[in-house]
């Protein structure tokens, strides 16, 4: 598959404020990747230097294998929506798309008409871009990005506001790029709930760190229902599990097993355990909701803007 960006280190610094510490991101080619934060936790000010929008305090940017200077030659394989479209509000969504086609030079018969229908606004006619819901305009903003045919599209908050509806019409979107054109996507949100829903990979960031990167299996394992023993050593109870039978369970740390299949026989595997003389200190059912993780992630439910 291939890395299609890292970063390494990257920072940037405002003033005595940190609002990216020594990042390290890998976005997988054909991914959708899922940048996960809370509102203030540097996701834009990092988007915007991927973007080439600010330059870095520290740290390095490879994309499409190429670093420094070199990034410049591939600018135009990315495509960007970053705080909003800027969108000209007395002009239809064909002239809007029209400057920003002739701005990059392309005079493709039919080119802007195939655009509006990628994004599903084919039928919008000489309506005003001014007159256009918050999900057509989020819309319009995708349309605006993929002028020139970007590998690499990088969407900030694009579902920030949006009603369910408008939600629904550029989540498809964002999947009918992936899966028909094969565009990469980095997508920010702080909703991870919706971001579930068609993210790859997953970044989460908070006070300007990576706390963590996963993939969407790997997220779903760890929020799915489970049955979580408690034990001095682990491994030694991999062998009764193995004899009963389980398959779908994994050691997580020094302490705890977490098996995600056969809920009911929980009572079964203690009684196994205390016979194979394994001391089990706690054994209970649990699952935990995404966005539940990732605020017990960032630090508890405290504090989180919404906006």
């Amino acid at each position: 598959m291939g890395k299609l960006l890292q970063t390494y280190g990257l920072t940037k610094q405002f003033g005595k404020h940190r609002a990216v510490d020594h990042v390290d991101v890998h976005v997988n080619r054909g991914a959708i990747y899922g940048f996960i934060g809370r509102n203030g936790a540097g996701k834009t000010t990092f988007l915007r230097m991927i973007c080439g929008l600010a330059a870095p305090t520290e740290g390095e940017i490879e994309i499409f294998g190429c670093r420094g200077r070199e990034l410049q030659d591939i600018r135009s394989r990315i495509g960007c929506l970053i705080e909003g479209p800027g969108l000209y509000g007395n002009m239809t969504a064909e002239e809007n798309l029209n400057i920003k086609c002739r701005f990059c030079g392309i005079r493709k018969p039919g080119y802007i008409e195939e655009l509006l229908d990628i994004v599903g606004l084919s039928g919008v006619g000489r309506k005003k871009t001014k007159k256009f819901s918050l999900g057509m305009k989020q819309r319009l903003g995708i349309a605006m990005a993929l002028v020139g045919e970007p590998d690499f599209l990088v969407l900030d908050e694009p579902i920030n506001g949006l009603d369910p509806q408008g939600i629904v019409e550029v989540r498809d979107t964002i999947l009918t790029l992936n899966h028909e054109r094969n565009i990469t996507i980095i997508i920010s949100s702080h909703i991870l709930e919706e971001l579930s829903k068609i993210a790859t990979d997953y970044g989460i960031i908070h006070n300007g760190c990576l706390l963590q990167e996963l993939t969407r299996e790997e997220l779903m394992e760890r929020c799915s229902e489970r049955i979580e023993i408690c034990l001095n050593q682990p491994k030694e109870a991999c062998p009764v599990l193995d004899r009963l039978g389980f398959t779908n369970y994994r050691v997580v740390d020094a302490e705890h097993i977490h098996v995600f299949e056969r809920l009911e026989e929980s009572g079964r595997i203690n009684m196994e355990l205390a016979k194979a003389g394994i001391m089990v200190k706690g054994l209970s059912v649990t699952s935990e909701e995404l966005e539940s993780y990732f605020l017990n992630l960032t630090g508890g439910a405290a504090h989180v803007k919404h906006g």
